[in-house]
């Protein structure tokens, strides 16, 4: 749940169940493709590496940008349409009350003002959002078109597209909307870290994802010691023969990106 600030480092997403001490969660049975694909992507990584990689469970790092503000008017609408005073009232009241965690009641009024005014992408990404914390993602990658459709030029929104295309296991979709962000703001802390994860992850481009990682870190207010870790561990990462495990590893990508 992300701080009243909406900066992007300062929101996670829930973290993993299982692995308490550090190792690999367990496969949740209500969603075992996500599940198989985490514990491959883990077991390659740790294969690929002649040390020990930083562990990296990708619930935890995905920088989210949860609560869009309704300020200013021109987020949420079309610069040419002013927003009436109780549609703003609604937006707020619909913000309050997911910034106090009531999802329920605020999937409940976000789902009322995108059908009443489906010209407002802010509406749209807010309840793509609560959509995605609630596991109903392929409601939220839809959510999350529209708003990208509404407002185009948003780069979170197309972050936040970036983060539903990868839980439903769209990883091509999901760099194209992590590449459209930056193409419109190059320095978004957000998708320059989950294209990192993107990379390093899922689509196992180490020297791809060392180059995001170091921009990143670059536009992280304060630093951000775990990713310097990872970019430290992936400089230091000797090239592995390939094996029945890579192969393995590298089938279960292939078949994530064609999940439907």
């Amino acid at each position: 749940m992300l701080r009243d600030d909406d900066h992007p480092r300062s929101g996670f997403a829930a973290p993993p169940q299982g692995g308490a001490a550090g190792g690999p969660a367990k496969p949740d049975p209500r969603r075992p493709l996500e599940s198989v694909r985490a514990l491959l992507a883990t077991v390659a990584l740790a294969a690929l590496c002649a040390c020990g990689t930083v562990s990296k469970p990708v619930e935890t790092i995905e920088r989210s940008q949860t609560a869009i503000t309704a300020a200013p008017v021109a987020m949420i609408a079309p610069p040419a349409a002013p927003i009436a005073a109780e549609i703003q009232a609604q937006f707020d009241r619909a913000l309050q009350a997911q910034r106090a965690g009531h999802n329920d009641e605020a999937l409940r009024q976000w789902a009322t003002l995108a059908q009443a005014h489906p010209e407002l992408g802010g509406v749209h990404a807010n309840l793509g959002m609560v959509q995605r914390q609630a596991g109903r993602h392929a409601e939220a990658v839809a959510s999350l078109e529209r708003a990208v459709q509404a407002s185009p030029t948003q780069a979170r929104f197309h972050n936040e597209l970036g983060i539903a295309y990868r839980h439903t296991g769209q990883f091509d979709k999901a760099q194209a909307a992590y590449e459209r962000a930056l193409a419109l703001d190059p320095n978004l802390a957000a998708a320059l870290l989950n294209l990192g994860i993107l990379h390093d992850l899922y689509l196992g481009n180490s020297a791809k994802a060392l180059e995001l990682y170091e921009r990143y870190l670059t536009v992280a207010a304060g630093g951000d010691a775990a990713v310097t870790k990872w970019a430290t561990d992936l400089r230091q990462r000797k090239p592995a023969p390939l094996t029945a495990l890579n192969t393995v590893a590298g089938s279960a990508a292939k078949s994530g990106k064609e999940a439907p």
